[in-house]
């Protein structure tokens, strides 16, 4: 037998029906027991009688978060006594037998209201409890919607969903990876992905043409408001592609995206503006410009595509060229020149050099980006060479990779959508950690699981490390 929702209770009325659920409130008024039940659907209000002796009793001890069971017959409710700000305004289920499944200590903060009032660790040290609310619930449930929703759009397009691993290898992404000791290979390490980028690209050699993927990616890097150690992306790519065809594909679903679940929300431009980088750092004086008419607008969107991002950067502590993106993003091309000319001209002049990156921006937030990808290994090695990595290190990190390049790779780009950022500024939040069910701090800790924390000795000892003393 299916459960009954109680969003469904009002089709049932002059009918017996069991639901399940939260005690969210309770009124006495006279003899009378009123309590207002929840399920992830809403609200219902229950009466309990003097008359049903043995049921009343039992109702009078139910306290708030109490996890109850009941069977009662579904009425309307007297003339006037109607509630139009809830689906079930209209009725009442008068309870005939009520069963206390688990009691419940009084929570340490209340749960009716929308949060903001509560100090965010106490919030994150119960994070069980804070998602019963109303805000959080719905923020969860639209996420969820929302993802169907990315999914479907993919599948629709000829994408294929493919799942890469969360043990991998180390190699230089921009952020600091975290590692994972390998008990079965003392001395040696896993990283965790800061994005799937190598196992995508492998996955265009593969000839898999057209991948996506639901994406948990990790950085070991210095925690913001609309950063986390751990975040989801949207990863897509896909073979033979031009820098239009995928910018057009991702404003044609965020555009759909919208009209489906945020209607009341206005997109200033349509197709989205493509920015130079340039421009908009002289312009803005920022890669991510808020381009609303009114900021103060939060049904105001103003998506926009930076592009032409220089290719390298100069890194003066280090003393040498770096990836503005990542090391496989390809370089502009020049009219009429060859892969050789552009191999010497990168030697050359690595300063003055074009990619074929764009970043996708919302609102004054990057909320993706992603490039056109080198396929020539010659090429790459070129990149490499300029980011002063030595033949050695290049065979190390990455000779899978060219060596895979040796057996006909396509052409290929792709682009990565942060959904934590996309979830935040379409439900009006402040933070990426009103979005997630279970964020860490802005330290990064985890204050319900009390993570990270000391290890076993035991465990250290079977991965033959030591704790060295600071």
């Amino acid at each position: 037998m299916s459960r009954l929702w109680i969003k469904n209770t009002p089709q049932f009325v002059n009918q017996e029906v069991s639901l399940y659920g939260w005690v969210n409130s309770r009124r006495d008024h006279g003899k009378i027991i009123f309590i207002d039940l929840r399920d992830k659907t809403g609200i219902v209000q229950l009466v309990f009688l003097p008359d049903k002796k043995e049921t009343y009793e039992l109702a009078n001890k139910l306290r708030s978060e109490w996890v109850i069971e009941i069977q009662g017959i579904v009425h309307e409710r007297p003339k006037g006594m109607e509630n139009p700000k809830i689906v079930t305004g209209n009725i009442e289920i008068e309870v005939q037998n009520l069963k206390i499944i688990n009691e419940a200590l009084t929570p340490p903060f209340e749960i009716s209201t929308d949060g903001k009032e509560i100090g965010e660790d106490l919030r994150l040290k119960y994070r069980y409890l804070d998602l019963r609310r109303e805000r959080m619930r719905k923020n969860l449930i639209n996420r969820s919607l929302v993802t169907k929703f990315i999914r479907d759009f993919f599948f629709e397009h000829d994408f294929i969903e493919i799942e890469t691993p969360n043990l991998t290898k180390s190699t230089p992404e921009g952020a600091r990876d975290y590692v994972v000791p390998s008990r079965l290979s003392p001395g040696k390490f896993y990283a965790l992905p800061q994005s799937p980028q190598q196992y995508k690209q492998l996955l265009m050699v593969a000839g898999v043409e057209r991948y996506f993927q639901i994406a948990r990616c990790f950085r070991d890097e210095d925690t913001r408001g609309d950063r986390q150690p751990e975040f989801t992306q949207l990863d897509v790519e896909m073979d033979f592609p031009k820098e239009e065809d995928i910018l057009t594909l991702i404003e044609n679903l965020f555009k759909q995206l919208i009209e489906k679940f945020y209607p009341e929300k206005k997109i200033l431009q349509f197709p989205f503006p493509r920015l130079d980088y340039h421009e908009v750092m002289a312009k803005y004086n920022s890669d991510k410009p808020d381009l609303r008419v009114n900021k103060d607008d939060p049904n105001e969107l103003a998506p926009a595509f930076v592009v032409n991002f220089p290719l390298f950067e100069w890194k003066e502590s280090e003393h040498r060229f770096d990836a503005v993106h990542h090391p496989f993003t390809r370089p502009q091309m020049k009219e009429g020149e060859t892969l050789n000319d552009l191999i010497n001209r990168l030697k050359q002049d690595p300063a003055s050099a074009l990619a074929h990156q764009y970043d996708f921006v919302l609102n004054g937030y990057e909320v993706g980006g992603g490039s056109l990808r080198i396929h020539e290994p010659e090429l790459l090695k070129t990149i490499f060479e300029i980011m002063g990595h030595s033949d050695e290190a290049i065979q190390n990190k990455f000779g899978h990779l060219l060596e895979a390049f040796q057996y006909g790779v396509p052409p290929h780009g792709g682009i990565a959508l942060g959904l934590d950022r996309i979830m935040m500024i379409l439900e009006n939040e402040p933070s990426i950690r009103e979005v997630i069910a279970f964020p860490k701090t802005g330290d990064g800790r985890d204050l319900m699981m009390n993570a990270p924390s000391e290890i076993d000795p035991q465990q250290l000892k079977e991965l033959h490390l030591k704790i060295a003393n600071s």
